[in-house]
């Protein structure tokens, strides 16, 4: 059984319920573990148990295809730039059986009322509550799986995808990621291609979410200028205060509001410190100082959060899933109060998906 670190849902910080808490993004279906993702595992750091002790009701669980060179050492430099090499592509019949295997995990769980499969809105208002399962959202990252014609598009909609982001930090039929380069501007090469502005099209003539977090500057802008729907970053964070490739300017994080989207604060420690260390010993305050700077300047109905859990080195006086309430409690430390606190933790990611989404879970 995998350890609860914390199966309170009180904060030392006030005497207070909190509340559930909605996450835009986990890796959990991808690890080599997954088959103990209802019984508790050892390691990682998301499963089934530790989010009901840490308050988590729903999230979107991420499929991603490998192409087995994600882990990478830094291409030298002597400039004090951290960069790594960008990955190769991923052909498109690998990457979908290994996404349709991973897509038939989040179902079988289904199958066996472990969760709820999002497909409307009202199964996401349902597992707010505590007596009903917690809810996942199928999401890809990286389009792969999804053939250049888009004819695959429909099946994957009918198996439950609500969420897409078009590339991975990697170059597809789609469009260009945007490269892990630290300090760097997110502008690092070509955007969408006509491929890529049609999968946009489709995605949301059926209503499926679209996520920017991996899309270089130009791929961003390419996606905005078509005013399909809210911008939303699932699991990204400030460019102003950690320099990161991955991470959002000012200038994005003003479209993002303007356009009724959201931010969902990233936990990964290298997006989060203006080291860019991937070290574990970050302070949590580094995610509520991210969640603040967004507040600030486009307003708290803009922040949510996006951890990135079995994906990324997480904070260690978080630890994982379970360690949730720690970081409401330092949300609030940062000045957030309850209803913006329940903004941030739940009510946020409800509104822009119920805005992709249509209420009966059909196409528009």
């Amino acid at each position: 059984m995998a350890s609860t670190r914390s199966s309170s849902r009180r904060t030392p910080v006030a005497d207070r319920a909190l509340p559930p808490v909605f996450d835009g993004h986990n890796d959990a279906l991808t690890r080599d573990d997954h088959a103990l993702l209802a019984l508790g595992r050892e390691g990682g750091d998301l499963d089934l148990p530790r989010m009901r002790a840490g308050g988590m009701r729903g999230g979107i669980f991420a499929v991603f295809a490998s192409g087995g060179d994600e882990e990478r050492a830094p291409v030298p430099r002597d400039d004090g730039v951290i960069e790594f090499e960008l990955s190769a592509p991923v052909a498109h019949e690998p990457a979908s059986a290994e996404a349709t295997s991973a897509a038939g995990r989040l179902l079988a769980l289904e199958r066996q009322g472990e969760l709820r499969v999002a497909r409307a809105i009202a199964d996401v208002d349902a597992a707010a509550r505590d007596d009903e399962p917690p809810v996942a959202v199928l999401h890809l990252e990286g389009a792969e799986a999804i053939d250049p014609e888009l004819e695959s598009l429909d099946l994957w909609y009918q198996a439950g995808l609500r969420s897409l982001g078009p590339v991975w930090s990697r170059p597809n039929a789609f469009g260009h990621g945007v490269q892990f380069i630290a300090p760097s501007s997110p502008d690092t090469g070509p955007g969408l291609t006509d491929r890529g502005r049609a999968l946009a099209s489709a995605c949301a003539e059926l209503g499926i979410m679209l996520d920017v977090s991996h899309l270089n500057e130009a791929g961003f802008w390419d996606l905005a200028r078509l005013e399909l729907g809210p911008i939303v970053a699932t699991h990204s964070a400030v460019h102003a205060l950690c320099a990161s490739s991955r991470n959002l300017t000012d200038g994005q994080l003003d479209a993002i509001g303007d356009s009724g989207g959201l931010v969902g604060i990233v936990f990964a420690c290298p997006f989060l410190r203006p080291d860019f260390a991937d070290d574990e010993d970050t302070p949590l305050e580094l995610i509520a100082s991210h969640a603040r700077y967004v507040a600030d300047r486009i307003g708290v109905e803009h922040v949510a959060l996006g951890s990135d859990f079995d994906g990324a080195t997480i904070p260690a006086p978080l630890g994982d899933v379970a360690g949730l309430p720690k970081l409401l409690g330092a949300l609030m430390q940062a000045g957030f109060g309850d209803g913006e606190l329940s903004a941030i933790a739940w009510d946020n990611w409800r509104r822009v998906l119920a805005e992709w989404w249509r209420d009966d879970g059909s196409s528009r």
